[in-house]
């Protein structure tokens, strides 16, 4: 029997696909226009064409926000991926501690990232904060607002802390979706415990360990407001990720032009690397049969 279609449901997500145009898809267009023109204010435009893209391809300033970006995400997966998984393979399963454990995951969750960095801004701080001074009364010299290596473990520490919950979380809903005859019968072949992570748990968890590595990377990769209400890019440029570097030159310098392009590069790395990834995760998990 063959299935009726009823295209009129299609207006019920026009008023969605309204709200993208004017939200999304017409800034596109217009920081495009700013990438391929230049201006000498009086809203008059002169076309460049690929003028700004080869000077933002040939900067050494965007290699070095470059650099910075993939170390900083690369150390961060490294760090959260791990780490989250480990939690939640220890939290309870069951009762009062089980709810206690997911609200207590979910606190970091729920503070805005402005905070974040506020909280960490002033946790850090020699004279005031928790951290620098405890850090100085056992002889340790700590400053994050003069020392780059100091102010990138501030930084590392500050989202492990914010965004570990988000991999434990994702994780641990995984693990719970795990029938529990696959314990038993690993319970019955004597399984060691490194067997029934390897060939159970991880299994189950890889979908959402994927959404949440792809998760965890774009939001890395597009970091922002944390590092910069903690240390607004320095000491220097240390601490100048792609997104800080980009904020600076559109509203500090107001080079539209180049900020425009440097903003599309931006995107289609992002873009690129995730479908990258995506791509290589699916395939592996095709070639080994799960």
């Amino acid at each position: 029997m063959d299935k009726t279609l009823n295209n009129k449901a299609w207006f019920l997500v026009l008023p969605v696909l309204v709200v993208v145009a004017f939200s999304a898809i017409i800034p596109l267009m217009t920081v495009v226009n700013y990438s391929v023109n230049d201006t000498f204010g009086d809203n008059q435009f002169f076309w460049n064409g690929l003028a700004w893209f080869e000077e933002m391809v040939s900067s050494d300033r965007l290699h070095a926000a470059l650099g910075r970006q993939v170390l900083f995400s690369a150390i961060i997966l490294a760090i959260e991926v791990p780490l989250g998984i480990y939690i939640a393979l220890n939290m309870p399963k069951k009762g009062v501690w089980a709810s206690l454990c997911l609200v207590l995951m979910s606190l970091p969750l729920l503070i805005p990232f402005n905070v974040v960095g506020t909280i960490w801004q002033i946790f850090g701080r020699v004279d005031i904060g928790l951290l620098g001074h405890t850090l100085a009364a056992f002889g340790i010299d700590y400053n994050y607002t003069n020392d780059p290596i100091d102010a990138w473990v501030t930084i590392i520490i500050m989202d492990v802390w914010h965004w570990t919950s988000l991999i434990s979380l994702l994780c641990y809903a995984g693990l719970q979706s795990i029938p529990q005859a696959y314990y038993q019968a690993a319970r019955v072949d004597q399984a060691s415990r490194w067997s029934v992570f390897r060939y159970i748990e991880l299994p189950k968890m890889q979908g959402v360990l994927l959404i949440a590595v792809l998760l965890r990377f774009m939001d890395s990769f597009m970091i922002y407001t944390e590092p910069f209400v903690l240390t607004g890019g320095g000491p220097g440029n240390s601490t100048t990720f792609l997104s800080i570097d980009l904020v600076k030159m559109a509203i500090g310098q107001f080079d539209l032009g180049p900020a425009a392009a440097f903003s599309i590069m931006y995107f289609l790395v992002i873009l690129l690397v995730s479908w990258v990834f995506y791509t290589v995760m699916t395939n592996l998990d095709k070639a080994e049969g799960r």
